[in-house]
């Protein structure tokens, strides 16, 4: 059926805007003038998926291509799925109203693990066939790139291509290498075999994995096209890189409803749980003059009156203040605040805060993640308690009345001591208050603690390390309920349950395939939502395949053991992940990039800031 048949009708569903298109901005191209036809999908609700700066530079990047057309799909919600059903409809695309599956390449951004269910129910609405195998070639190519990509292993059958690295590049070069494939008139195999040639792409049916009980025995490529191990791409220069004018401005509210600019890529710090600290490495920034122009131009073309600069650490950007000042000259005067998301408890600085957004006195975000210095030492956060006391004390003289803190629970090496200390470190914060000269008189303060649960993630030095078992979490939520004793302090802590499937999922391996196929095919969607996931669903299906979730994320790794992502390449050495693994046994912290290169091999892929020459 049309999309005319189901358009009549969305008034019966929540949020409408969220399935019309047609937004400010947004990309509307003939399909008859182009000649390869790209559907972006992000696997959750509109108003997630557009909040997502990658698919903004993405989308635009691709149909900056005269040739390419490139058009948006978001997860539909309950409510339009049984619509679709009613009215025949299959999944279609916001700009043209295209059904997904006419198109050359579907591609989906993997950022969560817990999505993984939404790309399949995804294609099974577009009744494109679920397994990669079953596709022929009148079938579009599935890619999917992001995060999660660099261990895709769990939905490796479903996928044709898996993008390793940044975009901006390789996916010029993939839409390029579809036209070439057309025009010559390829089918499915003689394309997927060139892709094997890409730089940065990966192509899982090339691949062979072989198991020794509930280890990888051996990952070894079965065409002489694919490399033993797949490289990711980055892009060197980030000044030169493609970054959009101006992005689609969406009818309804979105998550993150403003105008960001991203100042760098990378992250000197090396905190040994962090994943995304490490597969982007190397620490790369734009100028202050490029980030500048970037942004003046994007408040005009957009109309948003707040501007974000993003990073995985913004305040470590050498040229921040004088960024801050160049900003505030054209953003002050248009009545544009900015916001510094991602500053860091060590080099907060109330004066930047105050010089970068009308200062909303009410709360201040803080991530020690660890209460103990011997644990910050262990995850090599290098904060220090006095960093910590001496940003809420400049907060609190600053007039904000409360801080919201972070912390994480089950770290490896972690002492009830340890868990004890997160809540003296919540109670100092309420006691700083009270004792501080610049307080504002007659109101009290406010202490949010949230706790997640610590997930081991692969291509950090704690990917060998298990997560704690269900009982052992509980047992340590109730230690840390115990030991908060102001009711000034709000203790929240994170579902261990999701963080649990989280942990299968990010360090599984192929033979989780079939519980993803079930899984789907009994109604999993949406999990990343509480009220769409169950720990009991997900037991049954491990059951059923005969697969025991804790074997992927309650065991422990040998560092000498094949891992199931070894065969991908992010420029970080094995040994260098090992060596921060055993100074994490010892509580011995590494210095930043900044202070000293460690060596860890992402120089190798060129464009770091702060790379020694090796």
């Amino acid at each position: 059926m049309a999309y005319s048949d189901i358009e009549k009708r969305l008034t019966e569903v929540k949020k409408p805007s969220r399935y019309c298109g047609g937004e400010v901005n947004s990309v509307i191209k003939d399909p008859a003038k182009t000649e390869v036809s790209y559907a972006f999908c992000f696997p959750d609700l509109y108003e997630v998926g557009m909040s997502h700066i990658g698919m903004k530079i993405l989308y635009s990047a691709a149909n900056r291509l005269d040739f390419v057309r490139c058009e948006r799909v978001f997860a539909p919600d309950r409510d339009m799925i049984e619509l679709m059903r009613e009215t025949d409809t299959p999944l279609f695309s916001l700009e043209n109203k295209l059904p997904v599956a006419s198109f050359d390449l579907v591609g989906f951004s993997l950022q969560y693990e817990l999505s993984y269910t939404t790309v399949l129910q995804m294609l099974k609405l577009a009744r494109i066939p679920l397994y990669a195998r079953d596709r022929g070639d009148g079938d579009p190519l599935v890619i999917v790139g992001g995060p999660c990509s660099y261990n895709s292993e769990p939905i490796a059958d479903f996928v044709d291509l898996v993008v390793l690295g940044e975009g901006e590049e390789v996916g010029d070069e993939t839409l390029e290498l579809i036209r070439e494939c057309k025009r010559e008139g390829c089918g499915r195999a003689e394309t997927l075999r060139r892709f094997a040639g890409l730089k940065g792409i990966y192509v899982p049916s090339f691949y062979d994995v072989e198991y020794d009980g509930v280890k990888v025995k051996s990952i070894t490529p079965n065409r002489p096209e694919a490399p033993a191990r797949i490289r990711k791409r980055i892009i060197e220069d980030l000044d030169k890189a493609f970054y959009p004018e101006s992005y689609v401005v969406p009818y309804g509210e979105i998550v993150h409803d403003r105008a960001s600019v991203e100042v760098q890529r990378g992250c000197i710090r090396g905190c040994r749980f962090c994943q995304a600290g490490f597969i982007y490495r190397p620490f790369r920034t734009k100028s202050a003059a490029t980030l500048n122009a970037t942004a003046k131009t994007l408040c005009e073309n957009t109309g948003y009156d707040e501007l974000s600069l993003l990073s995985l650490s913004t305040s470590d950007y050498p040229e921040l203040s004088g960024l801050v000042d160049d900003l505030n000259a054209w953003a002050e005067p248009k009545g544009i605040n900015l916001a510094l998301p991602s500053l860091r408890v060590d080099n907060f600085s109330i004066e930047l805060m105050k010089r970068v957004q009308k200062l909303r006195k009410s709360g201040l975000t803080l991530a020690p993640e660890a209460g103990s210095e011997r644990m910050r030492n262990v995850i090599n956060k290098n904060v220090h308690e006095a960093d910590i006391m001496r940003a809420v004390n400049a907060a609190f003289g600053g007039g904000f009345t409360s801080v919201k803190l972070y912390f994480m629970l089950g770290l490896p090496f972690e002492t009830d001591e340890d868990i004890i200390a997160i809540a003296d470190t919540a109670q100092k914060v309420v006691d700083a208050y009270y004792a501080s000269e610049g307080r504002q008189k007659g109101k009290s303060v406010s202490v949010s603690l949230s706790v997640a649960a610590f997930v081991p993630k692969p291509f950090t030095p704690f990917q060998y390390v298990p997560q704690d078992t269900a009982e052992e979490h509980a047992r340590k939520q109730k230690l840390l309920r115990e030991h908060v004793r102001s009711n000034k302090i709000k203790l929240s802590t994170h579902d261990a349950d999701t963080s649990y499937i989280e942990a299968v999922l990010a360090r599984g391996d192929r033979r989780l395939v079939p519980a993803m196929a079930l899984a789907v095919e009994r109604g999993a969607y949406l999990e990343g939502w509480s009220e769409n996931f169950s720990l009991d669903f997900w037991k049954e299906i491990f059951a059923e395949c005969g697969l025991n979730g804790d074997d992927y994320a309650c065991r422990e790794r040998g560092t000498d053991e094949l891992l199931p992502w070894s065969h991908i390449d992010i420029g970080v050495t094995d040994r260098f992940f090992i060596s921060e693994y055993e100074k994490a046994k010892c509580a011995a912290a590494s210095p930043n990039c900044a202070e000293k290169c460690l060596g860890c091999g992402a120089a190798s892929l060129g464009g770091g800031r702060y790379c020694a020459k090796r």
